[in-house]
């Protein structure tokens, strides 16, 4: 098992790439904190988890909160003692249109979900993760690398998580504890139908099947394995990397 005795925190588990890779984690032996601003699918992810005889809590987090962040780091050493692992993967799509047709607090709320949440994630478990010299992995999208047509604010938000990544890495170095991220291409999740919207959704998907080199949609279980390799030992030489998994979208 490849993180036998890790205890790790997944957030915006309750779905997605957040699920599998919650499932994904506990089934290479880690102790996982699923954690999730809906509490019923959170609670689905802890049950699956276990039924394949893993170990798993389940927290409610508002991640753009400091409060409910720390309170999510409490839960995390409350109920397991340490942490080894923070998997900063919560997200939103946010406003669809023109930037100059957007509202400020559209603006803020996917910076304060998207890229906040990232520095209070990381805030409040670095004294912890100093403690294990353990990994953060961050989640930022292909859109941090490209421009969007349609979602400036949530590329500006990917973007800015690369860039943290890279900063915090050099800075958390000395300590010993890695920071990474992974740029997801077009992944089956709910978050993409809600990108793509849902009135045309099949006609959109196929478009985007056509656009990928690979000619087919990521899976969330593409992108956990490309997390548990960044939270497991195989990378104790990899920091500051940005781990692309788009199927050849970003090459083309």
């Amino acid at each position: 098992m490849r993180l036998r005795d890790k205890v790790a925190i997944v957030t915006g588990a309750g779905s997605g790439i957040g699920r599998a890779t919650a499932n994904l984690f506990a089934q290479e032996g880690a102790k996982v904190v699923v954690s999730d601003i809906e509490s019923s699918l959170g609670k689905e992810t802890v049950e699956e988890i276990s039924k394949n005889g893993g170990t798993a809590v389940h927290v409610v987090t508002d991640v753009s909160k400091a409060d409910e962040v720390k309170a999510m780091i409490k839960k995390c050493i409350t109920s397991f003692g340490k942490l080894d692992v923070l998997f900063n993967n919560a997200g939103i799509e946010g406003f669809w249109g023109l930037l100059w047709k957007m509202k400020e607090e559209s603006w803020n709320h996917v910076m304060d979900v998207n890229l906040k949440s990232v520095f209070l994630g990381c805030k409040y478990a670095i004294p912890y993760l100093k403690k294990t010299k353990g990994s953060i992995i961050n989640t930022a999208s292909e859109l941090g690398l490209v421009g969007s047509t349609s979602r400036p604010a949530y590329s500006a938000s990917k973007g800015g998580i690369i860039a943290l990544t890279r900063s915090l890495a050099l800075q958390c170095a000395p300590y010993g504890i890695r920071v990474n991220c992974i740029c997801p291409g077009a992944t089956e999740t709910p978050l993409l139908v809600r990108f793509l919207g849902e009135k045309q959704k099949e006609r959109s998907l196929r478009k985007v099947r056509q656009e990928i080199p690979l000619r087919r949609l990521g899976k969330p279980i593409d992108i956990a394995y490309a997390a548990l390799y960044l939270a497991s030992e195989e990378s104790s030489f990899v920091t500051g990397s940005i781990l692309v998994v788009d199927g050849g979208s970003t090459a083309q």
